[in-house]
């Protein structure tokens, strides 16, 4: 199987996840949580039981656009979760607790992750018009290609340490929501579900980004 054949794929199933993931938040958005707790109910009190006091819990707007900040511990949920008694909504701010905790704990995988930040952003800025550049000028300046392949491993290594720390998450948030009675033996399995399908999402962009790095070093080495 060559590049573009596994480029190919890798897209069909980033498409077939996305959409495996907004059935599944649907479908799960319209049961109630064990406790009828709401999203951000379910954080506060998550965050409490951890001992954790200085993590605000804030709205955001979009759709699945939740995240932890760990600059301004702050977790931002989106607006099918705030406000919402669903069970999807639970899980997806418990998982999002579960970056807190990682924080709070120091998390080796999170403070990796965090400690590229700043390099990924900046790699990002450019990195894309300079393989561009490398790839028109691949004969006068083959350099130019290289130095946009190390940009671009940067966020390819981003993607990488960033599943253990999603999927711990996640398992954080699972243990949890059981131990609280946030999630019972009817619901644990949906919060699971939905923490599977969010969690793919992950590993089909780490899988991606890497398909794209092996597509531009083959590139650099044909020249």
């Amino acid at each position: 199987m060559n590049i573009w054949m596994i480029m190919i794929l890798v897209m069909v199933l980033s498409f077939i996840i996305q959409q495996m993931l907004q059935s599944r938040f649907n479908k799960y958005s319209q049961i109630p949580s064990s406790n009828g707790m709401s999203g951000a109910e379910v954080a506060l009190k998550m965050l409490h039981d951890h001992g954790i006091y200085d993590v605000k819990i804030e709205p955001t707007r979009g759709m699945l656009t939740d995240h932890y900040n760990p600059q301004t511990k702050t977790i931002n949920l989106s607006e099918g979760v705030y406000a919402s008694r669903s069970i999807a909504a639970a899980a997806v701010a418990a998982h999002e607790c579960g970056h807190a905790v990682q924080h709070a704990l120091g998390y080796a995988p999170l403070k990796m992750r965090s400690a590229l930040v700043p390099i990924v952003s900046f790699a990002s800025g450019i990195v894309q018009w300079v393989l561009l550049a490398g790839v028109l000028m691949i004969n006068t300046f083959p350099g130019l290609l290289w130095f946009g392949i190390i940009l671009f491993a940067t966020t390819t290594l981003f993607s990488f340490i960033t599943l253990p720390v999603e999927i711990n998450a996640s398992s954080r948030a699972v243990s949890w929501m059981e131990n609280a009675g946030v999630t019972d033996y009817q619901t644990r399995p949906m919060a699971i579900d939905a923490l599977k399908w969010a969690a793919y999402t992950y590993v089909i962009a780490a899988l991606g980004s890497l398909a794209t790095l092996f597509y531009y070093i083959g590139l650099a080495r044909r020249d």
